[in-house]
C-alpha cells in the first residue's frame, strides 16, 4: 500500500494541504481499488461514504438525459478527487464516473474527510474551490450547449482534450474515445460528429487515427493549434 506522503499525486488537488499526521491518518484508513475499463467508479443516485483520488488512469463522468442519452460532463485523469461535493452536502451521488482506460484509486472514508475538514481550514477552503470551479465548468457546458453551433463545440472540445490530457509521442491527444462519446461531449447525434470530424480532417485541421478493436472503433485526434488559437 502506498504512503500518501510520498504520493506526488496530492500536489494537484486540495490534499496537499494536509499535515504530516494527517497523511499519515488517511494512509492507515484508505483503501487501493483498481476500476477496469468500462466500470463504474460512481454511480449516479447513489450514496457516496468517502472521497475518491486518482492515482492514474482517465474516465468520463456522465449524466443521462430524459431521452436515456449519456452526456458527457467532464473527463477526469490522475490527481482529480471525486465524491467531496457528496460528502459536504449529504445528497446522492448525481453524475456517473467510469473509467476510459484501467484507474486505479484510493478512497478516503467520509469520517476522516469531515474531521480533517473541521480542523484544517485551509483544506476546506480548497475542497470549496474545487467544487466553486465544478460547478462554473457546468455552466459554462450549459451555456455552450444552448448557445453555441455545434461545430464550435467540437473545436473547443478539442481544445479542452488536449489542455486535459496533453499529446502523446505521436502528436496525438492522449486520450481514446468512440466517436460516439465525441458526439456525447458536444451534444450532438453520432452521424452528425463523424460529419464533422471528417469535414475537419478534409480540410486539414485535424488527423483521425482509427484502429478494430474488438467492435469498437477508436481513433486518436491531431489538430493543428493554430486553427483555435
Amino acid at each position: 500500500m502506498s504512503n500518501c506522503r510520498q504520493c506526488i499525486i496530492k500536489r494537484f488537488n486540495a490534499l496537499k494541504t494536509l499535515t504530516h499526521d494527517e497523511l499519515e491518518k488517511f494512509s492507515d484508513h484508505k483503501t487501493t481499488i483498481t476500476i477496469k475499463k468500462g466500470e463504474n467508479l460512481m454511480t449516479e443516485g447513489n450514496a457516496i461514504n468517502g472521497l475518491y483520488c486518482i492515482r492514474d488512469g482517465k474516465g468520463k463522468l456522465t449524466k443521462l438525459n430524459t431521452n436515456g442519452k449519456e452526456q458527457i460532463i467532464k473527463f477526469i485523469k490522475g490527481g482529480d478527487i471525486l465524491g467531496h461535493r457528496s460528502i459536504l452536502s449529504e445528497d446522492l451521488v448525481g453524475l456517473n464516473a467510469i473509467a476510459l482506460e484501467d484507474m486505479h484509486v484510493c478512497f478516503i472514508p467520509k469520517g476522516d474527510i469531515l474531521d480533517t475538514i473541521k480542523e484544517n481550514t485551509q483544506f476546506s477552503l480548497d475542497l470549496m474551490k474545487n467544487i466553486s470551479q465544478q460547478l462554473n465548468d457546468a455552466n459554462t457546458s450549459i451555456s455552450q450547449m444552448a448557445q453555441k453551433p455545434v461545430k464550435d463545440r467540437l473545436a473547443e472540445t478539442l481544445i479542452y482534450l488536449e489542455e486535459t490530457f496533453g499529446l502523446d509521442n505521436e502528436k496525438c491527444i492522449d486520450v481514446i474515445l468512440t466517436r460516439e462519446e465525441i458526439a456525447n461531449t458536444i451534444g450532438t447525434a453520432t452521424e452528425s460528429a463523424i460529419r464533422l470530424l471528417s469535414n475537419l480532417k478534409k480540410d486539414g485541421v485535424i488527423d483521425l487515427i482509427g484502429k478494430k478493436n474488438n467492435v469498437e472503433l477508436l481513433f486518436c485526434l491531431v489538430y493543428h493549434l493554430s486553427y483555435t488559437r
